[in-house]
């Protein structure tokens, strides 16, 4: 992608500013606003992904927000093949590209690319979400072990979202995911022809703003929104159903805990993760400008 116009990235824990500093730029540099946040790709989920509002999305154009339906297993790929060909369009019309988001994943696989995984076939894939329901983590961490060990001394027992990719792709290629990951992949973007910001907040601070985000998110409907969500009795191991809060809200309205258990639960489940972002960062952002 060549041009003098110099995307902007934009990193930065959950509920730290960054569609506030990304909108506050698309208006000054005639830019679009670009999604990289996994979660806010779904069209059901607006209010406990904390989605651009409408009013906010009125003030400057947005990409790639809300256009993946939640029964997709949407995945760092898919949103790769989809933002190489929105910053095309975007740098075409001679704007400057925003990309914003939490997802540490898609900032790299945009500035490094992906291993070139074929495609899996939908019978393999459907075969080991099949099995993932019956077996459950531990034990799919066993099968894995037993014919790929190198790639299951890589993954957690409890990750079944992983265990699952593995398998499949065991079974589709005949190889690793291990050996798969370990061919270079093609960047869309060149590192020195981005502008990249990370947002750092102390913890405390963006701790309160956390939980202050889920409590505007309950009074917005977000426990509306997840029984919306429940009615369309997904599979769990779909990434949707990994989104912060919607474990917790879904128990609420099983019957298995009280709203204010729930609420409990989704704020910690969201502060937990932003220390896993955090880790991220440092890792793979250290030289981001502050």
């Amino acid at each position: 992608m060549t041009t003098n116009i110099r995307p902007i990235l934009i990193a930065g824990p959950t509920a730290s500013g960054k569609s506030a500093l990304a909108l506050q730029l698309a208006r000054e540099r005639n830019g679009v606003v670009v999604n990289a946040d996994s979660m806010q790709v779904y069209r059901e989920l607006r209010i406990i992904t904390a989605r651009p509002s409408p009013e906010e999305q009125a003030q400057a154009p947005h990409r790639l927000y809300g256009h993946v339906p939640a029964n997709a297993p949407y995945s760092v790929a898919h949103w790769l093949t989809d933002v190489r060909g929105v910053l095309a369009d975007i740098m075409h019309a001679g704007q400057t590209p925003i990309i914003a988001g939490g997802t540490g994943l898609y900032f790299k696989a945009l500035l490094e690319g992906l291993s070139p995984i074929p495609e899996i076939p939908a019978a393999v894939r459907d075969h080991w979400r099949a099995e993932a329901k019956v077996l459950g983590a531990q034990d799919l961490h066993a099968v894995l072990a037993a014919r790929d060990a190198v790639m299951a001394a890589r993954l957690s027992p409890n990750d079944t979202q992983r265990l699952t990719r593995a398998l499949e792709v065991l079974d589709a290629t005949g190889r690793s995911l291990a050996e798969w990951q370990a061919v270079p992949g093609v960047a869309v973007l060149h590192l020195e022809a981005t502008e990249r910001r990370m947002i750092e907040l102390p913890r405390d601070v963006l701790h309160a703003r956390c939980d202050a985000r889920f409590d505007q998110m309950m009074d917005m409907g977000a426990l509306d929104e997840v029984r919306a969500l429940a009615t369309l009795k997904l599979d769990p191991t779909l990434p949707v159903m990994q989104a912060l809060g919607v474990r917790p809200l879904l128990r609420h309205l099983a019957g298995e805990i009280d709203l204010a258990s729930a609420i409990a639960a989704g704020k910690l489940e969201t502060r937990q993760y932003v220390k896993r972002q955090a880790t991220w960062m440092r890792r793979f952002m250290i030289a981001w400008e502050k």
